[in-house]
């Protein structure tokens, strides 16, 4: 027997006597194959799963398993990105700061204020149709030109001739300051100053409301666009900047007109017409 046929024999009576185990066919583990589709579970990619649940036939329930841990990473983050009460609050503040401003404007009210712009009743934009300039039968002993005021009534006639009167709506004095008289126009002024009297300065400031002792013509001045002065006394005929108020008993006495209907009536008359008042 030559030496290469002794060194055979010898090589197969020891793998007969040695166990044989089915791990000894690597000398190392095989690398671990992770799956290529990245959504499945980390179990499916180390293997140890059944064939018929790898790949894309995966159970219904574990993809459900999966969604959820998604849903439960991600929701935390979609709150953390909202924060409301933190972002929308300037906006919110901006906003009330904003109805504020409009509300009340920066420009403040005078300190000077005046009763015909601070009306007892709610403004009103328009005034009853009956209060509005129109000519109507009158029968009168008083000759034409002269003008008569019918305190209750609200109403200023002007005597035409033939028994009519052109009508205008007025404001009269309030409860207390009513008046009745015979008087003519003394004096005639175009937007006039207003130098309201001590008494009334005096009454208003008890009131809380407080009169400048002098306000120079123009459309905030309460008397108006024209004025006619009576007599001696303190009583005028004139407009007014709150013409919602024609036709209701709110003045200190005077008689007031809305500034239209003043100035046509201030056309119509001369100094030393008559003026009754009743």
């Amino acid at each position: 027997m030559s030496k290469t046929s002794l060194f055979l024999a010898l090589l197969a009576s020891l793998s007969l006597a040695l166990p044989v185990h089915a791990s000894d066919r690597y000398q190392s583990r095989p690398p671990v194959m992770v799956s290529p589709d990245l959504q499945a579970a980390w179990v499916m990619q180390l293997g140890g799963v059944p064939t018929q649940t790898r790949g894309l036939a995966q159970p219904q329930r574990m993809r459900q398993a999966i969604l959820a841990g998604r849903q439960r990473i991600i929701q935390p983050q979609q709150v953390i990105r909202q924060q409301p009460a933190l972002r929308q609050q300037p906006v919110q503040q901006r906003r009330l700061v904003q109805q504020r401003r409009t509300l009340f404007p920066q420009q403040q009210q005078p300190a000077a204020q005046q009763v015909a712009m601070r009306p007892d009743k709610p403004v009103r934009t328009q005034i009853d149709p009956k209060f509005l300039p129109q000519m109507v039968e009158y029968l009168t002993e008083q000759k034409p030109g002269t003008i008569v005021i019918d305190t209750r009534e609200r109403f200023l006639y002007l005597v035409m001739a033939d028994g009519m009167a052109k009508r205008y709506g007025v404001g009269v004095g309030k409860p207390g300051f009513e008046w009745a008289g015979t008087h003519k126009v003394t004096d005639k002024r175009e937007w006039p100053d207003w130098r309201p009297p001590q008494e009334m300065i005096a009454r208003e400031a008890a009131k809380g409301h407080f009169l400048p002792a002098h306000m120079p013509g123009g459309p905030e001045n309460p008397l108006g666009a024209r004025a006619l002065y009576l007599g001696s006394t303190l009583y005028r005929i004139h407009g007014t900047n709150a013409p919602w108020s024609i036709g209701n008993g709110v003045s200190s006495g005077c008689i007031r007109m809305r500034n239209e209907d003043v100035t046509d009536l201030y056309e119509r008359v001369k100094v030393g017409t008559k003026v009754i008042v009743i």
